[in-house]
């Protein structure tokens, strides 16, 4: 039976977890997710999870911060007073925002926290430190 290996194209239904069983995403009720297997679009330790699978095939695979969106940096947090983030946006816990760094490029920040003086946001992938746990059906290879 044929194997997904390094550059082949797969089709594939998954449902990620966290640790808490807390599902942050999944194709159920969508199309499944297609991608090349060594062409980086989706998180290493996924496409480790994938390879050497057969169509058909169903498995869970837990997949350590290092190998999905890395550890969270605390230098990557910074708390802004209130003043600084203009009035018409809304400082709301969860909100994404962009920040224009000094050389001119943007970066996608989210509010973790907010005071009366004071705003905290964090440039990490949400899902950053932690550990992910995907169930994965490879629909198909090619």
């Amino acid at each position: 039976m044929t194997q997904a290996k390094q550059g082949d194209t797969v089709t594939v239904h998954y449902t990620g977890k966290l640790d808490d069983g807390t599902v942050f995403d999944s194709s159920a009720n969508r199309d499944p997710l297609q991608f090349s297997i060594g062409e980086g679009n989706v998180i290493p330790g996924f496409e480790q999870a994938v390879m050497g699978m057969s169509p058909g095939e169903s498995k869970t695979a837990i997949i350590p911060a290092d190998q999905a969106y890395g550890p969270h940096y605390q230098e990557m947090v910074l708390v802004v007073d209130r003043n600084q983030i203009p009035d018409n946006l809304p400082v709301e816990i969860g909100q994404q925002l962009q920040i224009r760094q000094q050389g001119g490029q943007t970066i996608p920040v989210m509010i973790t926290e907010v005071s009366e003086a004071q705003v905290t946001l964090d440039a990490n992938h949400p899902l950053a430190g932690e550990d992910l746990t995907f169930d994965i059906q490879l629909v198909e290879i090619g």
